[in-house]
C-alpha cells in the first residue's frame, strides 16, 4: 500500500522542522520527503496533516513489560503464573504502541515473558512496539532486582550468566552495577558488580554482536560500568565530572528514566508503595535531577527511557517522560530528539529508525496540534491521531 502524508508540519528528527511538506510511504519504507506538493500515485491513501504534526515513531529505551505498574510490581508479578504475566504483557505492549511508541528496549523480564511477547509481535500475532529484549537482569547474589534476575558472582559466574541469556535469545544484556530503589536492603549509591565482573559479561555480549546496558546509580558503579565497556548507563543518579568526562570520551548515552522517581514521589506510601522505596526516592531526588541537568550541559547524549512497569509508571503513558525532561531544562526539540534520533542510536537501529528520511522504515505518528509548542499533547491518548509501524496503519483511519 502507498500512503501520502500531505500538507503538514513535519518533525524530521534531525533538527529540521518542515512546513507544508509531504511524506510518501510505499510498503514498509519512506520513499519521499519533500517540502511542497509532489505528484501522488493513483490509489494512494492520502492523510491530510492540516493542523497536525507528523513525527517519527517514538522509542522508549527502558521498559519492563512483565511488570504491571502496581504499587509493588515485582511482588505482584512473582505472585502470578507465567501465563497471566504473559497475557498482561501483551496488553501492555498494545497500550504502548497505541500511545505512539513504536519501538522499545525491554530491560528485564522473567520466565521468558519478554521473549515470548517480542516474538509474538514480530510474527504479527499481537500488536506491540518493535522490541529488543534483554532477558533476565544479571545481578550479584542478593543484588538489586535479584527477585526476577539471574544472580551471579565473580567474572566466571557473570560470564556464564551472560552466555545463558544469549542462548535464550536476548537481543542485548543488562547488568546491575549498583543497588537501586525497589529492592529492600540495598543502597542506590553502592556498587555491586566489580569492574572485572562487568567486563567479563560485557565481553560475552560484544563477542555475540550485542549491546549492553547497566543499571548504574552510584558514582563508583557508573565508573565500573564505563571502564568495563558498557554501551548505555541507565538512571545515572550520582554523576560527577569524572563520570561525565568518561561518558563523553566513550560516547556512552544516559537513559535517565525520570518517570520512575516522579511517580513514586507523587503517589507515596498512601498508594501502597513500600516505605523503603519512597524513602530512597526522596533521598536521591536532588542528586538525580542535578545529574540529568549536568548531562545536558556537558553534551552527553540523553535518550528517552521510562522504566515503565515500576510503581504507577504505566505502560501507555510512556511519553510523560518527555514532560519530565522539559521540566528539568531540556527544550522540546531536545526532548523529542531523545525519543527519536538518539533513542534509535541507543538501540543500534539508527539506520532504520529515529528520523523521517528516505529509505528508513515507516514508523510514523500523527499528532493533533504541535507538540513543539506544547509537549503535553503527547500525553493525551486522543491527540495521537494515527500510528504507522513499518508502513502499516495500526491506529487511526
Amino acid at each position: 500500500m502507498t500512503t501520502a502524508f500531505v500538507d503538514g508540519l513535519i518533525f524530521v528528527g534531525d533538527g529540521r522542522i518542515l512546513e507544508h511538506a509531504t511524506v510518501l510511504v510505499d510498503g514498509d519504507r519512506i520513499v519521499k520527503l519533500t517540502e511542497g506538493d509532489i505528484p501522488i500515485p493513483k490509489e494512494t491513501l492520502k492523510v491530510p496533516l492540516a493542523g497536525r504534526t507528523l513525527l517519527p515513531g517514538l522509542i522508549d529505551c527502558h521498559v519492563h513489560l512483565c511488570l504491571d505498574g502496581s504499587a509493588d510490581p515485582i511482588t505482584s508479578s512473582m505472585g502470578e503464573p507465567p501465563a497471566i504475566n504473559t497475557l498482561k504483557a501483551a496488553q501492555f505492549a498494545r497500550e504502548t504502541l497505541m500511545a505512539g511508541v513504536t519501538s522499545v528496549r525491554d530491560l528485564g523480564g522473567q520466565d521468558g515473558v519478554d521473549f515470548s511477547i517480542r516474538d509474538a509481535i514480530r510474527s504479527g500475532l499481537i500488536p506491540g512496539p518493535r522490541m529488543l529484549a534483554s532477558g533476565r537482569m544479571i545481578c550479584m547474589t542478593g543484588g538489586h532486582g535479584w527477585q526476577i534476575g539471574r544472580e551471579a558472582d565473580g567474572p566466571d559466574g557473570v560470564r556464564k550468566a551472560a552466555r545463558e541469556q544469549i542462548k535464550a535469545g536476548a537481543d542485548l544484556l543488562k547488568f546491575m552495577a549498583t543497588g537501586g530503589i525497589m529492592t529492600p536492603g540495598v543502597e542506590p549509591g553502592s556498587e555491586q558488580f566489580t569492574e572485572e565482573e562487568l567486563r567479563s559479561g560485557i565481553q560475552e555480549a560484544h563477542k555475540a554482536g550485542k549491546k549492553t546496558a547497566a543499571h548504574a546509580q552510584g558514582t563508583q558503579g557508573i565508573l565500573n560500568a564505563l571502564r568495563a565497556g558498557i554501551d548505555s548507563i541507565e538512571h545515572g543518579i550520582y554523576l560527577n565530572e569524572e563520570t561525565i568526562s568518561l561518558m563523553l570520551k566513550r560516547d556512552v548515552p544516559l537513559v535517565p528514566t525520570l518517570s520512575a522517581p516522579y511517580q513514586i514521589e507523587s503517589k507515596g506510601v498512601e498508594a501502597g508503595i513500600p516505605a523503603f522505596a519512597v524513602d530512597k526516592t526522596l533521598r536521591v531526588k536532588p542528586f538525580y535531577l542535578e545529574s540529568v541537568r549536568m548531562a545536558r550541559k556537558e553534551g552527553v547524549r540523553v535518550a528517552l527511557g521510562t522504566d515503565a512497569g515500576t510503581p504507577f509508571n504505566l505502560h501507555g503513558e510512556n511519553l510523560g517522560e518527555l514532560q519530565r525532561l522539559v521540566e528539568v531544562g531540556y527544550s522540546t526539540m531536545e526532548a523529542l530528539e531523545s525519543g527519536t534520533r538518539i533513542a534509535a542510536q541507543v538501540l543500534g537501529l539508527e539506520n532504520k529508525l529515529g528520523t523521517i528520511e528516505e529509505g528508513k522504515l515507516a514508523d510514523l505518528i500523527v499528532v493533533e496540534g504541535n507538540p513543539l509548542e506544547d509537549i503535553g499533547l503527547l500525553l493525551k491518548t486522543e491527540a495521537i491521531h494515527l500510528v504507522m509501524q513499518g508502513g502499516k496503519l495500526v491506529k487511526g483511519e
